[in-house]
This record gives structure tokens, sequence and C-alpha cells, in this order.
């Protein structure tokens, strides 16, 4: 039974149970002060999809359709599963870290994850009556370890710090397109939120790409292995950019609940039809380095409709 939540008050009682129940250690990565942070709005007008040129809403009384209220809770409660997770799946690692560097690090990283996730569980509290509270709820029930996060990335096993780094490479990679799609949500309290959160996930990319050089530098782990964990991960971060023919996405686009990745910058829809193979082109290409990544089972993603050729 989810357990009822009346107000955010309640719901910050219920996320210190939460950190006591997957094992949280007293200290530095407990005392952090939690707090919702907005940034200043960037424009104070939808930029995209069939409301472009109205104001932002404020308030969920002010979204014109049922229907597009219960896409943006999805949207809301699928990003903070996410933070939530990753603090379960990494939480392991603060027993063993190999150097007070990495400690750190790690403890940076889960402390900014647990308040992305307290930023969506406020906006879910506040803004969603008791639909959002038994939402916001939820988040702290789920386990990644039990494998009942909602994308299956967040259920994978981390184990050991070569995981850690490639995850943070590549899982948090996604994540700032996600977080970079949302910035421009007709939705204005959520579109404030990832000001804050994108300066914050930038530190999560810098971690993983810093560990994975201080490894390679190194020269003591075989390439092969270090092959293996791209292997694991790099599939798992194609699945979450989704599907080219999902409707969710589509009419997420058409409502102005979040923009595509560039949309802002090129002025022009280009990912449209194909927003997904268009992305995972672009995280494969990081650098104009060709990655050795094998095809997937559970990636099946085409692109007959525009010729597009997927980098492999």
């Amino acid at each position: 039974m989810v357990r009822k939540l009346h107000n955010f008050d309640d719901w910050i009682d219920y996320f210190r149970y939460w950190q006591d129940s997957i094992g949280l250690p007293q200290g530095d990565l407990r005392k952090y002060g939690f707090e919702a942070k907005f940034g200043d709005p960037e424009v104070p007008h939808i930029e995209f999809g069939h409301y472009k040129g109205q104001r932002k809403w404020p308030t969920v009384m002010h979204i014109p359709d049922q229907r597009i209220r219960d896409a943006l809770l999805n949207l809301i409660v699928y990003q903070g599963d996410t933070e939530f997770a990753s603090v379960e799946q990494q939480r392991n690692l603060l027993h063993h870290a190999p150097s007070a560097y990495d400690l750190l690090s790690l403890q940076r990283v889960m402390t900014e994850e647990m308040r992305h996730g307290w930023q969506m569980s406020y906006l879910l509290c506040s803004h969603f009556g008791d639909e959002g509270k038994r939402e916001a709820a939820k988040l702290l029930e789920r386990r990644a370890d039990e494998g009942e996060r909602l994308l299956g990335s967040f259920n994978e096993i981390v184990d050991n710090w070569l995981d850690f780094f490639t995850y943070t490479q590549f899982i948090d990679r996604d994540g700032k397109f996600q977080l970079k799609m949302l910035s421009v949500s007709a939705f204005d309290p959520l579109a404030r939120s990832m000001g804050p959160m994108l300066k914050e996930e930038s530190f999560h990319l810098g971690t993983g790409n810093n560990g994975l050089l201080r490894i390679v530098k190194a020269g003591k782990m075989p390439p092969e292995v270090i092959q293996r964990f791209f292997y694991k991960w790099i599939p798992t971060a194609f699945d979450l950019f989704g599907t080219d023919a999902s409707s969710s996405a589509h009419w997420a686009y058409v409502w102005g609940l979040k923009g595509r990745y560039d949309e802002r910058e090129s002025g022009v829809g280009r990912h449209y039809r194909l927003p997904n193979v268009q992305a995972r082109g672009i995280l494969i290409d990081l650098d104009e380095r060709r990655l050795a990544v094998q095809p997937d089972e559970r990636w099946h993603a085409g692109a007959e409709d525009d010729g597009t050729q997927l980098r492999q």
C-alpha cells in the first residue's frame, strides 16, 4: 500500500526514512540541506508546439487540457524515478572508494541526484494534488535492486567503479539531453527547475569522463575489459531515448511539454520525424570518435523514411 502523504513535509519525513531503508550512512551525505531550486525564466512564453507564443503555464490550473496535465505528470514521475534509482544503484560504492577524491566525487553525485529527486517530488506535491502526492510517495517505494524502477538502465547493477564511471559517462549524458529538452517546457515550474539541475549534471558527466581517462592512462586495465562495460551500458543508454514511433513523445512536442534537444538553437524541429535516431547519432559521434559498439537486440531502431545512417 502506498503511504498517504498530506503535504510536502510528510514527503520529507518519508525521504529520511528512504535514506535509512537503503542504508545511506550518516555523515556529510546526510547533512546536506536539500531544497527546491528554481532558475530565472529565460522567456515568458511557450517557445514550441501548438501553444507557441502563449504565456507559459504557472500552475496546473492554467493547462488547457486534461491530457496535457496527465502527460506532464508522467514526465515528472519518470524524471524523479531515475534520480532516486541512481542513488540506490551507486550506494554500495561508498564502502570501497579507490581514493578520497573519488569518494568525495561520488558523494557529490549522489547528493545532487537526491536533490533532483527532491525537486521533482516538490513539483508533484505542490502542483498535482493528491495524485501528485501518491506519485511522489511511489518514487521512494520502488527499488532499483528489486528491478522495480521505471526504466531499464536504472535497474542494472552498479557494483564497481568502472561500472560507475561508464554509467556517469553515458547514462548521465542521456540525462543531460532529457533535462535540456525539459528546460523549454510550457509548464513554467518545470522549465525553471532545469537550470540548476543542468549545472549540477555537468559535474556528473565530468566525473565519468575523468574516471575513464584516468583508467585508460594508467594502462593497467585491458581494453577488452573496458569494452565489456561499454557493451553493458551503451545499449541501455540508447534505450533511454525511447522509440521513434512513440506517440507520447509526439504529443509532448506538440503540446510544448518539452522541446527537441537543439530546437531553440536551430530554430526548427530538425529531429521531428526521427528525433531518437538522430539523438543516438549525437551520442555515438561524440568528439567525432567512433566507438566500438555492437548492435544490441534490445535496441530496434530504424531510419527507413529519411535514409538516416546509424553509426555503430
